[in-house]
């Protein structure tokens, strides 16, 4: 009997944040051959796949994953042991099957992401396939635009600015290694004008540098000149922002730059930035819940600039499919963790296409050395990947795979032609 899973192994590791997550092993034939390490978030959704902790204060601050852990070998190995390791789909089903909840808490979606992960991981060495190529199959990969994420604020720094993420997106390079490279010289040329503004402090969760700034739209000010300063233009390298508007959204409306606004008042700021700056995607620009605020605004401005369920749609379907009856954007943010397995992370992508969104996978705030994603994001040809700043090796890992991913995929192309 040969490819199947003869066993798993489950252990705390940190994350970059310095907290406890769950690291897993895949033993094929008696060898180990798939490695994973979970990420965790910090502007987590509502909706998303229970993150199971130990809750204990005494331990990493009731932050430790112990319980996790042991599901691991005392609930999922025995359930997979004997199961191909290439039937992904079934590995997933029987996990879920196990857990039996609808967000994973009984188990824990960070025990069976962990374990789906590693068991990708191992199916892939099986066939002797990067795991790209494993992921894409015949399709053959497609190089992502990348989202450089180059000043934090909101939950993912220590400051007053309320958007979460100002990102850079060199979409007008022809390939992957020009466009990472305009990126990564726009951080160089954001740390100087900051610097020469008095402005450069410490960096956030995701490397990128955290000012306080007067208001939000000083970012954006900020991203022109960094730009312009590394010797680009607006028309091949553009903005991207994570609003995170779930973080600053409240009973009595939005709290931003100091004031309370309504969604209609938010979608006007919007309009407003769009107008004067090269901003091609917006992320999480409304509530969780505010469908109608997004359904508004992706009515009247989708033509023009990419909106981004990330909370709203946690990569689950049956979020999904709500959106797309309301209309509510056109692109989903894929999180493997919002949705615990790789399986059905691959059925939303699949879900999102078929409707015309676009699909962006990305990173958590809380990460490390594993580069899961970089390969995720080639192989399903989802054309875009946000990793944050080139700062932080828990970052450029992914970046580095990519690099030595494009040695053999030469496929690049933006997906706002």
């Amino acid at each position: 009997m040969t490819g199947h899973i003869t066993g798993l192994d489950s252990r705390m590791v940190l994350d970059s944040r310095g907290q406890p997550t769950v690291e897993v092993d895949c033993y094929v034939d008696g060898v180990l051959l798939g490695r994973a390490i979970v990420p965790s978030g910090a502007s987590t959704g509502a909706y998303e796949a229970l993150e199971m902790r130990d809750g204990d204060p005494s331990t990493y601050m009731g932050k430790g994953v112990t319980k996790a852990v042991l599901h691991v070998k005392e609930r999922l190995e025995e359930a997979l042991v004997g199961l191909p390791v290439d039937e992904q789909r079934l590995i997933d089903e029987v996990m879920l099957e196990l857990d039996g909840t609808p967000n994973k808490s009984s188990i824990g979606a960070n025990a069976i992401l962990g374990v789906s992960m590693a068991c990708l991981h191992a199916g892939a060495a099986h066939h002797e396939l990067p795991l790209w190529k494993y992921v894409g199959g015949v399709a053959g990969g497609l190089m992502p635009v990348p989202m450089l994420n180059i000043l934090n604020g909101g939950a993912h720094a220590a400051s007053n600015v309320d958007v979460q993420e100002f990102m850079v997106m060199p979409h007008g390079f022809d390939t992957f290694q020009e466009g990472l490279r305009a990126g990564v010289e726009t951080y160089h040329s954001l740390k100087r004008e900051l610097k020469a503004d008095g402005l450069l402090g410490g960096i956030g969760d995701e490397g990128g540098f955290a000012p306080n700034l007067p208001a939000n739209e000083e970012g954006l000010k900020y991203m022109v000149r960094a730009i312009e300063g590394a010797g680009y233009s607006t028309s091949e390298m553009g903005i991207a922002m994570d609003v995170a508007a779930t973080e600053f959204h409240h009973d009595d409306g939005y709290h931003m730059d100091g004031k309370v606004l309504s969604s209609t008042e938010l979608s006007e700021v919007y309009a407003g930035w769009l107008d004067d700056y090269p901003i091609l995607s917006i992320e999480d620009g409304f509530g969780e819940d505010d469908w109608r605020g997004w359904a508004d605004f992706t009515k009247e401005h989708g033509h023009r600039v990419q909106t981004v369920g990330d909370d709203l749609f946690v990569t689950q379907s049956q979020r999904l499919s709500q959106g797309i009856e309301l209309g509510a954007a056109n692109a989903m943010l894929v999180k493997l963790n919002q949705v615990g397995t790789v399986s059905e992370t691959l059925e939303a992508m699949d879900l999102a296409s078929s409707h015309g969104f676009n699909n962006v996978v990305s990173h958590r705030s809380g990460e490390s050395e594993d580069v899961t994603i970089a390969d995720f994001a080639v192989g399903t040809r989802a054309g875009q990947i946000k990793t944050g700043a080139p700062a932080r090796s828990d970052r450029v890992a992914k970046y580095n795979q990519l690099l030595r991913i494009a040695e053999d995929v030469h496929e690049y192309r933006s997906p706002f032609v």
